[in-house]
């Protein structure tokens, strides 16, 4: 007979008492910490919202003694876009909330099958497409914009979903390829990985903006933007393909020799059992790398493209507000984190929805 002691609940008392006071030393330690992190709140929260000045009023904000968000109520269409014309700036704010939207469509599950991976690709297409058409203009009487005009939030997005889409199949490759019992192949694949690995990103980005301009021929050149988005696929190419392979790793040779014994060539072994598989374990390592793209696009701005970091740096060159960089950093780093948080959420919620389907159909097998 169950007692009724054994039925209740531990509550959240018991819960603080079990995790942050089963010892003097731990009680001691949770004390001090959590004085410490209440007035850290305490501060930030006087700091940040009752003391803060909101409009946008220069003298208000030198009087006041919080935070003066008055700047970027004042920069916040320079921060976002950049150098984009200001009376055009619908058109990337529209193009950047279409590739937005098709990340959110692209994220529900009922959309993953056969069919729907088909409508996707089309989606993600004119997606595309729509993205240049309204960043670059010159049809639909749109007036034409140069890529050099680009910047904040679209630049930063754009280089982001570019860098891991172009990235993602050409990892796959070079992973397949360093397992490859050709050993030119797997030489090849190898050196490419352990080379780009070796280099920083940044070194990628001068030589694709400063070098290969002055080793391309004249009818080969291409734009400043296009050179840095191939430059950060091909860097990230060369992490996606060591994620991929450790994905790899994790599947055990059984797999293969059931999948052979099917019948099925090597690429249908690939395709149709392994990477699947793989491609599941590896969802953490994979979000991972998409918000290291995600953070390291900040570094165009050395090769002079202004991303939403650099386009803080355009705003902040105004004297009357640049006191006020604080406030404007903390802005773009909120930015940052409220999407990392919200990928991060997602690919948890995705992979526990990932992991009890297997686990369902193994039950049923």
């Amino acid at each position: 007979m169950t007692t009724q002691n054994s039925r209740r609940r531990p509550g959240i008392i018991d819960r603080i008492r079990e995790n942050c006071f089963y010892s003097p030393a731990a009680g001691v330690i949770s004390v001090v910490l959590g004085a410490a992190i209440l007035f850290i709140l305490g501060w930030l929260l006087k700091w940040a919202v009752l003391d803060a000045v909101w409009r946008a009023d220069l003298g208000a904000c030198r009087a006041a003694t919080g935070a003066c968000w008055g700047f970027v109520a004042e920069k916040w269409r320079l921060i976002i876009f950049g150098r984009f014309p200001y009376e055009l700036q619908w058109r990337p704010a529209l193009a950047t909330g279409i590739i937005v939207l098709m990340l959110v469509i692209s994220a529900v599950p009922a959309l993953w099958t056969r069919q729907g991976a088909l409508a996707l690709l089309w989606g993600w297409v004119a997606a595309f497409v729509a993205f240049l058409v309204l960043m670059i203009g010159g049809v639909f009487g749109l007036e034409e914009i140069s890529t050099d005009m680009w910047g904040g939030l679209p630049l930063t997005v754009i280089l982001t979903l570019f860098g891991m889409a172009a990235s993602s199949p050409i990892g796959i490759a070079l992973a397949i390829g360093r397992r490859s019992k050709l050993p030119i192949v797997s030489a090849v694949s190898t050196g490419y990985i352990e080379l780009v690995r070796g280099v920083p990103l940044i070194t990628v980005l001068f030589v694709a903006t400063f070098v290969f301009p002055l080793l391309m021929p004249s009818w080969m050149q291409i734009d400043a933007f296009w050179r840095v988005a191939i430059g950060i696929t091909l860097f990230q190419a060369a992490y996606m393909a060591e994620t991929v392979r450790g994905g790899l790793q994790t599947i055990s040779e059984g797999q293969f020799a059931a999948a052979r014994s099917l019948g099925l060539t090597e690429r249908q072994c690939y395709t149709s059992v392994i990477l699947p598989q793989a491609l599941v374990a590896i969802i953490p390592a994979f979000v991972n790398s998409l918000l290291s793209c995600f953070m390291d696009t900040s570094l165009v701005t050395v090769v002079s493209m202004f991303d939403l970091t650099g386009s803080l740096r355009l705003a902040l060159g105004d004297a009357h507000w640049r006191p006020y960089f604080i406030e404007g950093y903390a802005f773009i780093a909120l930015v940052y984190f409220v999407s990392s948080f919200i990928i991060s959420r997602y690919s948890q919620w995705l992979e526990r929805r990932l992991i009890g389907s297997k686990e369902r159909r193994t039950i049923q097998i």
